[in-house]
């Protein structure tokens, strides 16, 4: 019985060692694959305007999918001003890292980026926070556990747009 003990010990030891360093491995890749820009321009919440390679390029969030504001023959959705405002009041004029994934663009010649602030993952602030819901588009689809976790939380505390999330959304 001791004997089992001390294996299921040293199993367990092991697998939290290995699960550790797959952690940061993963953490350094994503590091590696990020590109450093300054946000010129806030479009509304999911979307920014920065210059790269002397080109100025939209940028849409990959993973989210902000109420909206400025979509042409569509009213103002609830809590659209205030995820556009909140991503205005953090991304304005500030000097972020892109994170790519898959794809590097969308069918409107967007770039689809990650936004990290430092080592915060803005993408998945706007989801916990209640700014966005989640909005997959594969292959694009490294962090969506992390952001299915942010929104179920975010859900369950009618966090900003889940106080009336059909008004956040149009109904399909």
């Amino acid at each position: 019985m001791r004997q089992r003990s001390i294996i299921l010990a040293l199993l367990l030891c092991f697998f939290i060692l290995i699960t550790g360093c797959q952690q940061q491995e993963q953490a350094a890749s994503s590091k590696q694959n990020r590109q450093q820009v300054k946000i010129e321009r806030v479009v509304d919440g999911d979307t920014l305007e920065i210059q790269l390679n002397g080109k100025k390029e939209k940028v849409r969030l990959i993973g989210i999918d902000t109420p909206e504001t400025k979509k042409p023959n569509t009213p103002v959705m609830f809590y659209g001003e205030e995820a556009s405002n909140y991503t205005k009041k953090r991304l304005d004029k500030k000097t972020v890292e892109l994170e790519w994934d898959v794809d590097r663009k969308d069918q409107y010649e967007r770039l689809l980026a990650y936004v990290w602030v430092g080592d915060e993952l803005f993408n998945r602030t706007l989801v916990s926070e209640g700014y966005a819901r989640i909005a997959t588009f594969p292959p694009n689809v490294k962090y969506v556990d992390l952001f299915k976790k942010a929104q179920e939380e975010a859900r369950q505390k009618q966090k900003g747009l889940w106080k009336n999330y059909d008004a956040a959304f149009e109904k399909r």
